[in-house]
């Protein structure tokens, strides 16, 4: 990279809605230059969902940026597998499932959002593969994709966004210049798209800094997902088109609880693997709750179990959800904009996730299409970028199907799973709640179906293949360590410890301290579920974190 340039756009994260925004800007502008910026190591390295892709959306994206579609081997490879069997349903606990497709098809019938549910004939996919195959697309396109770079900040010019600052690299865990030091270098441009995914450090400095505010507490879900080769016999009584979500046990129950909102997955994945995973609310009450005890419960219901067993886990993550809806979607006060003059929100920056649909993929590329169109359209004028944009997506199915679920999540959170659920079935009608973040939800009580195995940690952080360099400084900063001696210990047993998917805290001569943050899988659920919010994950050396490849 060179020490100084200039660019018409920069995209601040490869995902899905990064790359859909710059392919579809090159486009319409061909001499448009433009510049996606991750700090993976890799395109997908960091990508993780479930995922069924609604695709209408998808199919609409590809026949924009590559029109023979559907005679290429690679995008076939990846879409190759459609849902043709869908089921949801509850399990009261183990042994007792109660199928929902009945009541969820009455609701579609009668138009209530739950209905949407349903997932029959979306495409199947691994998010990791599908931004590699983005990611190939932008760079044929003759878009400029850098991954291993971390942005550790905006540059402001008057007063208005005008570039980016890739963060510094080399230095010791003191701060000091190693042998290897690379300084920080400056991108400038006209327009900015943060694309970071769910709360992405530089999308929340720039809400904080711009005045953007919400209508309602962003709310936020884990989810721990684990890819498991199976045999022959196993996925073909599975089924290649077979998808799973369950909620009810093992993180609710009616009558002795626990009562968490979230549950259980599974997908076909590529010949003989099932990827199985376990999504929870970040408002978890149990201080020795840990999402991953709950998805090895989920594993060892028998009815899944018939499925997974023997089988060797092959990869392995975890990612947090924007849960909070359309509510929660950071919008400028005066333009009423998300983003403001040349800096836009797209995907799950945005918060653009319909938890009543389970998914977000289809929101994140529209978006990232129309921030395209929106800078195209004021290429002359990037200040009113945001404002065009904003307008787009207003007329758009993202604000469409997002205010059709806005609130759902805040009233279950106000008023728990058994009032909550029924509720949010008109949540879009009722009153805006005032909602507590995520990190004051904690309480003393104990998650009643603890395992009585520690999960293997270590196993699963190796699975999702993450590295840092072990000598940068420590990405994680806890703020006031003598409330974690003084308070946290005491009442609740240094939660982070439990929760924390890759083991990254320990008590070390009785004080918590992020001991291995070289295992970060760079989820931040640590920075969301404090009980005290007091640990802040701040920008590490690009290039480390997890490096998934089929998730």
């Amino acid at each position: 990279m060179r020490d100084y340039n200039r660019v018409s756009t920069i995209v601040v994260g490869g995902g899905p809605a990064g790359l859909a925004a710059a392919i579809t800007l090159k486009k319409l502008k061909p001499d448009a230059e433009i510049c996606v910026v991750d700090k993976a190591h890799a395109p997908g390295n960091h990508n993780l969902s479930g995922a069924a892709v609604e695709p209408e959306i998808l199919e609409e994206f590809l026949d924009m940026a590559m029109p023979q579609w559907r005679e290429d081997e690679n995008i076939q490879n990846v879409l190759q597998r459609r849902i043709d069997k869908d089921l949801i349903c509850f399990f009261m606990n183990e042994k007792c499932k109660i199928s929902m497709s009945l009541p969820l098809k009455i609701a579609k019938m009668l138009k209530l959002g739950l209905g949407s549910m349903m997932h029959k004939d979306d495409y199947m996919i691994s998010i990791s593969k599908l931004t590699e195959l983005m990611s190939k697309i932008a760079c044929e396109a003759g878009i400029e994709v850098i991954h291993g770079f971390s942005i550790r900040d905006i540059i402001y010019k008057d007063g208005k966004a005008a570039g980016i600052v890739i963060g510094e690299q080399g230095l010791s865990r003191e701060g000091e210049k190693q042998p290897n030091y690379l300084p920080p270098e400056e991108i400038y441009a006209d327009t900015i798209i943060l694309a970071e995914g769910c709360d992405g450090l530089l999308t929340e400095t720039f809400v904080e800094k711009a005045g953007l505010t919400r209508e309602a507490q962003q709310l936020y879900s884990v989810g721990v997902k684990e890819v498991i080769r199976v045999s022959d016999d196993q996925y073909q009584a599975f089924g290649s088109g077979s998808c799973v979500h369950a909620m009810g046990y093992p993180i609710f129950s009616i009558f002795k609880g626990p009562r968490i909102f979230g549950g259980g997955m599974m997908y076909a994945m590529d010949k003989n693997h099932i990827a199985v995973g376990m999504i929870t609310a970040l408002d978890w009450k149990d201080c020795n709750f840990n999402p991953q005890d709950a998805l090895t419960h989920f594993k060892n219901i028998p009815f899944v179990h018939q499925y997974i067993s023997d089988g060797v886990v092959a990869e392995a993550g975890a990612k947090m959800i924007p849960e909070g809806g359309w509510l929660a979607v950071p919008r400028d006060l005066e333009t009423g904009s998300i983003g403001k003059a040349n800096v836009i929100l797209i995907g799950d920056s945005a918060g653009f996730v319909n938890m009543q649909k389970i998914k977000g993929i289809h929101n994140a590329v529209k978006s990232g299409m129309l921030a395209g169109k929106a800078i195209a359209a004021k290429i002359n004028e990037p200040t009113a970028a945001a404002v065009e944009y904003t307008k787009l997506v207003e007329q758009s199915s993202i604000a469409k199907e997002m205010k059709t679920a806005q609130n759902y999540r805040q009233t279950i959170a106000k008023f728990g799973m058994i009032l909550g659920l029924p509720l949010s079935v008109i949540g879009n009608i009722l009153p805006k709640w005032k909602i507590e973040p995520d990190y004051k939800t904690m309480k003393e009580t104990k998650y009643r179906l603890k395992h009585y195995k520690e999960f293997d940690k270590d196993t699963f952080t190796a699975l999702a293949c993450t590295q840092h360099r072990e000598e940068e400084p420590c990405h994680l900063q806890i703020r006031d360590p003598g409330i974690c001696m003084e308070q946290c210990d005491p009442k609740f047993g240094s939660p982070c410890i439990t929760f924390c998917p890759a083991g990254v805290y320990e008590t070390i001569s009785g004080q918590t301290k992020p001991a291995n943050p070289s295992n970060c899988l760079h989820c931040k659920t640590c920075q969301r579920k404090c009980p005290y919010d007091n640990i802040r994950w701040v920008t590490p050396e690009g290039g480390g974190g997890p490096r998934y490849t089929n998730m």
